[in-house]
């Protein structure tokens, strides 16, 4: 598989995004007011209209507040509800964990506890109660039915060193369950049947690795089997990114080169060569969604830096480089760039037929590609900008072709001056 970056849209696109069928219904919707320092959003229908709704966690490492925003079912959403949670509430997860119909939620803190914030089925919540004290530090938190017997549980990072399961009791509490040091410093956790054998698996993410421990079914886990080097990464998620049928991993860094790796999965637990997609900005998250309606699974990440999303579109066979925007230097209105080229490679087994390629905004396009590129052939895309007048533009280079049954695009920006 391969990603090309689309667009940059509002902090909260992406949701409305997961429910459009086509890139060009794709639009920012707005942003919608929370406490200040959201750090996590988890999304599920707490009403029960069919409508999906938003739980924020929003405040500073002083604070304790979870916002509720019920959607509209048009991508919009109404004024935030506000429940309070553990002290300095960073992270949090849904499931219906007391099995009564309706989701509820599940709070990680600086406190020494998770809370666990029961739903109403009306979109309300009721008060917090604790799950038994477990130590904290980035207190990354989801959700997996790990022993099979139909009561979701927990899985976090418990303190710098360990990851600790809390097995849920179907009430809405908790009892110990295995935990397991790690040295390798873990940030995140993706929680996916790896191995194809019913039982769910751990990927773990540290600083600068994935370990991977699989599920014995019963609630432990085997110890890691191999390790998987990435850049340094912080935050993960499981998909079927090439559509073999074998589970994957997509994790997004902020560092340094900031950017998403992915690796692919072999079926069996273990993983190949990671692929990088920089980014640039400042990645902490990625989500997983069919954004434009072709069916392949695609990437959403916050770029915490600039307040925005990066969407990343799946191309399948089709790969570019670079794969970042094409960024113009400052050019006089009236006058042409020199012209910026992009490299489209067909790693597919069979010949790609464009059928169009042209350019939106201020952008020209020409291209050697013709009508058809062959089996593990490229071609160049040149892209030139003309201003026609002064101030920031944006365009894309749109491209109509075999690989997707959407088309592929390239995000371009340049300054008229």
């Amino acid at each position: 598989m391969n990603f090309s970056r689309v667009a940059r849209v509002g902090l909260f696109a992406v949701v409305a995004g997961l429910a459009v069928p086509s890139l060009a219904q794709f639009e920012t919707r707005g942003s919608f007011i929370t406490n200040n320092y959201p750090t996590c959003v988890a999304v599920g229908d707490f009403n029960h209209d069919g409508k999906i709704d938003m739980a924020v966690v929003a405040g500073s490492s002083n604070t304790n507040t979870v916002a509720i925003m019920l959607g509209n079912g048009d991508g919009t959403f109404q004024k935030a509800t506000y429940y309070t949670a553990g002290v300095g509430a960073q992270f949090l997860t849904v499931a219906d964990f007391n099995h009564d119909g309706n989701l509820d939620l599940a709070v990680a803190s600086q406190s020494a506890y998770i809370s666990i914030l029961l739903g109403n089925g009306d979109g309300t919540f009721q008060p917090p109660t604790e799950s038994p004290a477990v130590p904290t530090f980035e207190r990354y938190i989801t959700t997996g039915d790990f022993n099979g017997d139909g009561k979701p549980d927990l899985v976090m990072r418990a303190d710098q060193s360990a990851v600790t399961v809390l097995l849920g009791n179907g009430d809405g509490t908790f009892t110990y369950g295995a935990s397991y040091n790690d040295d390798e410093f873990p940030r995140a956790i993706a929680v996916a049947d790896f191995n194809r054998d019913g039982k769910l698996d751990l990927g773990i993410i540290n600083l600068g690795d994935v370990e991977v421990m699989l599920g014995n079914g019963d609630g432990t886990f085997k110890p890691p089997a191999a390790t998987y080097p990435v850049s340094v990464s912080s935050w993960g998620v499981a998909g079927d990114f090439n559509g073999d049928g074998k589970l994957d991993l997509a994790m997004a860094g902020s560092f340094l080169p900031a950017g998403v790796t992915v690796l692919p999965g072999n079926g069996d637990g273990t993983f190949g060569v990671g692929t990088f997609y920089p980014t640039a900005g400042d990645p902490y998250f990625v989500a997983v969604g069919d954004f434009n309606g072709d069916g392949k699974k695609d990437l959403a990440v916050p770029d915490h830096q600039h307040n925005d999303v990066i969407v990343l579109l799946n191309t399948g066979t089709v790969s570019f480089s670079p794969t970042a925007p094409l960024n113009f230097k400052k050019q006089a209105v009236g006058t042409t760039s020199a012209p910026q080229t992009v490299t489209l490679t067909n790693s597919g087994k069979t010949a790609l037929t464009i059928s169009s390629m042209k350019a939106t905004g201020q952008f020209g396009v020409t291209s050697t590609c013709g009508a058809t590129v062959a089996p593990g052939a490229n071609c160049a895309i040149s892209v030139t900008f003309s201003p026609k007048t002064k101030g920031a533009k944006s365009g894309t280079v749109t491209i109509n072709d075999s690989a997707s049954s959407k088309p592929m695009v390239i995000e371009l920006s340049g300054t008229g001056t």
